[in-house]
């Protein structure tokens, strides 16, 4: 089985034995994180697939030799804000997705970093045992080891029966933050649900989606700009935005560690400067 994951604009790139063998269209021609960043005027065919190569030759993303110990990517991103808030007991555990290895449960500040901070729309994966070990001598529990699974919700349950009680979660629909919401209420655990990944979801998706997480990114969608009502907000271009204040104080958490200077401020929300969105 190949591995298969989603960025730039949510195109499909397929990965085989360290190597791109195909990348699908993007729905976006311009994004201003990846312009900052990588420098990339036009979202292409062969940006993204350059993108890839650059992702497998630097993290090793994809292979045995994938790097768990990856620093800040950006300063407010979704790994970003677990990362903080395990270091500073908001949360007592996060679970997200790791290529090479499915849903990871884990506690480790550094660990969630190290798997996310450049990871996007992880679709599929198939387990690579040098990354399983990795993400084991690190602390972290790789949910189904067998088959490298992504199951969001499975992952919680798994959390709670390991004793947390405090948990961040990462989500990319509607349907898996409701299954999760049902498992929190089920088992008397706290979930910070936070969504990502979401500019392919529809209008009627991202209204349910906002009823149900506590934070969720901007990335380029549309709806999510025409139908949020934050409580806070980190970022301007692709800004993170906190719906609960379980989520207001994970982002504000965050801002501590920026060592840059911070602007907070009063103001209405969303604030969304038009040069500055994708396209």
């Amino acid at each position: 089985m190949p591995h298969i994951m989603e960025m730039l604009g949510t195109a499909r790139v397929t990965v085989a034995d360290g190597k791109v063998v195909d990348v699908g269209k993007p729905r976006i021609r311009w994004c201003p994180l990846f312009d900052k960043i990588h420098g990339i005027k036009e979202i292409t065919e062969d940006a993204i697939r350059a993108n890839m190569e650059f992702r497998i030759a630097e993290l090793g993303m994809f292979t045995k030799a994938r790097n768990l110990e990856v620093d800040v990517f950006v300063n407010f991103g979704a790994s970003e804000v677990m990362m903080t808030g395990l270091r500073t007991g908001l949360i007592d555990t996060t679970v997200t997705a790791c290529d090479g290895a499915g849903t990871v449960i884990t506690d480790n500040p550094g660990l969630v970093q190290g798997m996310g901070a450049q990871i996007s729309g992880l679709v599929e994966t198939e387990p690579i045992p040098e990354t399983i070990a990795g993400i084991g001598e690190r602390g972290g529990v790789v949910v189904d080891p067998h088959r490298a699974g992504i199951d969001p919700a499975a992952g919680v349950r798994r959390a709670a029966e390991l004793g947390h009680t405090q948990i961040a979660v990462t989500v990319i629909d509607p349907g898996v933050a409701h299954e999760i919401r049902g498992i929190e209420s089920e088992l008397g655990v706290s979930v910070i649900v936070i969504a990502a990944h979401i500019t392919a979801l529809s209008r009627a998706e991202v209204t349910d989606l906002l009823d149900l997480v506590d934070i969720v990114t901007g990335c380029a969608s549309k709806h999510v700009r025409d139908l949020v009502k934050p409580l806070a907000q980190v970022g301007t271009a692709i800004p993170l935005f906190a719906l609960t204040q379980k989520g207001k104080e994970l982002l504000i958490e965050r801002a501590k560690e920026i060592e840059t200077p911070v602007l907070i401020n009063t103001m209405p929300l969303p604030v969304l400067p038009e040069q500055k969105q994708p396209v």
